[in-house]
């Protein structure tokens, strides 16, 4: 007799990964549109609510894989990026709070790090040339990216400070996970997961702090936000089916 129920983790998967779509390109598609961007709030913030949903759910499923450490650190970070969502949208107490939104992401991209630093251990992907290569290109890149978005002709403040070492955070979640798909072409999704969101977080510190602004801005933030968490989100899958029991 056929086994639906070991094809239900994999309907409800893609069932999510398509609400997942809906929510973000239907509002982009749909959504009314003004200077900035044309998502509402409710899709955009929905569609990050609906990868953390992911996220538990493929550690759910990958709970007797032996990559469930990793896929339980993605889930965390995930849940950490809504928690940071919710921040810089304005719907946590006090109102919008760009220092709050930042210490979640940073949080969210500490548990992505761990996850992926521990994953390359399991498969014996270690080379160190491939590690540290990658991580010092994507510092350097981080870095740049702060002097020229961030830093070059303000009045450095706090803020201004606090995010170098976020820039280099975010930048290390793309060189970990560069480092992997260099030894293993199958995290290329991951690595580019983690290089969409350093792209999405540099193009909002251009509007935050150089109020650099242009047509759907908002949009394109979300555009490269949203797939970006999803490919780092998915690439459970990845683990899961090297790690197969």
């Amino acid at each position: 007799m056929f086994d639906y129920l070991k094809l239900f983790p994999r309907y409800w998967l893609l069932a999510l990964l398509i609400l997942w779509a809906v929510l973000l390109f239907g509002g982009f598609l749909f959504g009314p549109a003004d200077a900035t961007q044309r998502m509402p709030k409710w899709t955009r913030l929905t569609s990050s609510a609906v990868l953390v949903l992911a996220g538990w759910s493929w550690f759910a499923v990958a709970r007797q894989n032996a990559a469930s450490g990793f896929v339980l650190w993605l889930a965390i970070g995930m849940t950490f990026g809504f928690l940071g969502d919710l921040f810089m949208a304005g719907m946590m107490p006090g109102g919008r709070n760009v220092l709050g939104g930042m210490a979640a992401f940073g949080l969210g991209h500490i548990a992505y790090i761990i996850g992926i630093w521990r994953l390359g251990n399991q498969l014996g992907l270690t080379d160190g040339a491939a590690r540290w290569g990658s991580l010092l290109v994507w510092w350097l890149v981080g870095a740049v990216a702060w002097y020229f978005v961030v830093y070059r002709g303000q009045q450095p403040t706090t803020l201004h400070q606090a995010a170098l070492p976020y820039a280099l955070l975010l930048a290390s979640t793309a060189g970990m996970a560069t480092g992997l798909a260099v030894q293993q072409g199958q995290f290329t999704w991951l690595a580019a997961g983690a290089a969409l969101f350093l792209i999405s977080d540099l193009i909002l510190a251009a509007q935050l702090f150089n109020n650099t602004s242009f047509y759907l801005i908002g949009d394109v933030i979300w555009l490269t936000y949203g797939p970006g968490q999803m490919l780092i989100v998915y690439s459970a899958a990845t683990a899961v089916a090297l790690l197969q029991r």
